[in-house]
């Protein structure tokens, strides 16, 4: 009982392509494969523009609303 024959592998591949359907099947596989591909590219981008990310956002910081109002606050002596 330790581990799965290839028949046990085929049966529950048949279930699933019995329950699901091969579309629906060739459609999930399809939407992982792009998910990885934009994951993969997302990393990529990231990795090229870490550098430039820091300037970007001391720059955002600056930019307020009108209806902000900066303030500090002071610490009790």
């Amino acid at each position: 009982m330790g581990t799965f024959s290839i028949w046990h592998w085929l049966v529950v591949l048949l279930i699933v392509v019995l329950v699901f359907g091969t579309k629906k099947l060739k459609n999930i596989g399809s939407d992982l494969g792009s998910a990885v591909k934009g994951f993969k590219d997302g990393m990529r981008d990231g990795s090229s523009g870490e550098a430039a990310a820091p300037s970007q956002q001391v720059t955002a910081e600056k930019t307020q609303d009108a209806g902000t109002i900066d303030v500090e606050a002071k610490t009790k002596s």
